[in-house]
């Protein structure tokens, strides 16, 4: 067990995770909550609020839907400190100092928050809080002072953003409070969703959610995109880009048999119906204890709440110790509140 490093993760709460959460950020945590001493897992309602700002009680059913989710799927409550963004007001103090330490062409440039902008067609109307993600992002980080963040291949930019706005304060006010981070990459960095779009994402509709049913894992699978042009069983077929090979290639537990499968699919003679059957088996064989154990959590929402709020300020603690040592460094502390 590493009790140096501290280890920051976490969702925004807009619906139910989905398979492409389990291979990449679940599977991760699953392993650092027995390698470190120190790990935090936040839910980031208030940064649900920048695109969901509409539907409030989506965001509030999700919390609580996330924290199943992540119970079921083995997070221990007692390794982890699972809290609500928004009960610990001080990560608003520390993105509040940090805007100071962004110009509005950073933001715009970041590749993350631009490609993002263009998905949602906002254009000039972008909402101020989405443009300013990476700097809320910088303040969860730093608040607890973590230096390893689980992240797919898509938030590495916005942990360097993370790490430029340590580095200005370090320059600048001569201050070793804040860490730098490290992104922590899966085996698995993304997978595509079920029609075969580069992203897999709720909004899409192209998603196998962790508390899919049987039959609903089987009605996606069996409707897949494959390879177009892999009319006939006998045809020859393509690998890459396939995403029931893709899915395969992060659920299969017999490596063996998926080369002999790959190979055989190349060559002609392997149907598509044949290997979706089999994703279908691998994938409820990971899901249906999940589903038995969401089952048992989701009658316990009562004692769910209660966790989520005495780790919330057990997080808030940390926050507020980390920002009172920023605020010294940068002359903030003043006679009054130094008294309190």
């Amino acid at each position: 067990m590493n009790t140096k490093d501290i280890v920051l993760t976490g969702d925004r709460p807009t619906g139910r995770l989905h398979i492409g959460h389990y291979t990449g950020s679940i599977v991760n945590r699953l392993k650092m909550q027995h390698e470190y001493q120190t790990t935090y897992v936040m839910i980031a309602d208030y940064q649900a609020y920048t695109d969901h700002s509409s539907n409030r009680e989506l965001v509030k059913e999700s919390i609580i839907q996330l924290m199943i989710d992540y119970l079921a799927c083995g997070l221990d409550p007692e390794l982890n400190t699972i809290f609500i963004q928004s009960l610990v007001p001080e990560l608003c103090e520390f993105t509040m100092i940090y805007a100071n330490c962004v110009t509005l062409a950073r933001l715009r440039r970041n590749p993350t928050v631009k490609n993002e902008m263009q998905q949602k067609g906002y254009g000039d109307a972008v909402p101020v809080g989405f443009l300013t993600y990476p700097i809320s992002q910088a303040a969860d980080i730093t608040a607890f002072k973590a230096n390893l963040v689980p992240a797919g291949e898509d938030q590495l930019a916005m942990l360097e953003q993370c790490n430029e706005i340590v580095r200005h304060i370090r320059h600048n006010y001569n201050s070793d409070v804040l860490q730098e981070c490290k992104p922590i990459l899966s085996r698995v960095t993304r997978l595509p969703g079920t029609d075969g779009q580069a992203k897999m994402g709720k909004s899409l509709g192209n998603c196998i959610y962790l508390s899919d049913s049987a039959d609903l894992v089987r009605e996606k699978v069996m409707g897949m995109f494959t390879d177009p042009n892999h009319l006939r069983v006998e045809d020859p077929g393509k690998v890459e880009g396939n995403p029931v090979f893709t899915y395969l290639d992060a659920f299969e537990p017999d490596r063996e048999q998926l080369a002999e499968w790959k190979a055989w699919y190349q060559r002609g003679g392997l149907g598509d119906v044949k290997v979706k059957r089999r994703l279908v088996e691998v994938l409820n064989g990971i899901l249906e204890p999940i589903r038995q154990k969401r089952a048992e959590l989701e009658k316990s929402e009562d004692e769910l709440w209660e966790i989520l709020f005495t780790h919330s300020a057990r997080a808030r603690a940390v926050a507020q110790e980390t920002l009172r040592e920023l605020k010294s460094d940068l002359g903030l502390i003043y006679k009054q509140n130094a008294q309190k």
